[in-house]
């Protein structure tokens, strides 16, 4: 709790985490075939919660998706880095862009491409379908697996942490 008091971005990879990591292709309107993603609907819902009490999100993916694209639109990413399996050289960009110092970032990984960033930043989260040797690294393990709520978790502590959690209970009903 003491390291998601400092997040003020959170940061995350796609697949196996905002995704359970399956790629589904359809066909396109021309009949070639289009890949397309699942996302979970609660990990959004608190995505939207971060926006509006002024947390930044972003993501750093290794594949290139318009489902991807349309997902951080409807999310409010601040930032969002596709086509990039080597992260480390995208995360400084974005520090440099942000003016955040590591500490102030939480990043969600699941696999080894995203060990790096987790290394790295003040707050690391592994989603509960992270490969073994992330989760060890990680501050945080999710119980929920990556596309299965996950994020939800993740920025349920962040919200939590920095006293948000209660006004976004009391928006709803719920306190």
């Amino acid at each position: 709790m003491a390291r998601a008091a400092h997040v003020r971005l959170l940061l995350m990879d796609v697949d196996g985490v905002l995704t359970d990591g399956r790629l589904i292709n359809v066909p396109g309107p021309d009949g070639r075939m289009v890949e397309t993603k699942a996302f979970d609907s609660q990990d959004g819902l608190a995505l939207q919660w971060l926006h509006r009490v002024g947390l930044k999100a972003g993501l750093i993916s290794g594949r290139v998706s318009p489902a991807t694209e349309e997902r951080a639109r409807q999310c409010h990413f601040t930032y969002v880095r596709q086509g990039h399996l080597e992260k480390l050289p995208i995360y400084e960009e974005i520090l440099a862009d942000s003016g955040l110092t590591s500490d102030q970032v939480a990043f969600i990984g699941d696999d080894l491409t995203d060990a790096i960033l987790m290394r790295r930043v003040g707050l690391a989260v592994a989603t509960g379908n992270a490969r073994p040797e992330v989760k060890r690294i990680a501050h945080y393990v999710t119980e929920a697996a990556g596309g299965r709520g996950a994020v939800r978790e993740a920025c349920e502590i962040v919200l939590k942490a920095q006293g948000h959690w209660e006004g976004i209970l009391r928006h709803y009903g719920t306190d």
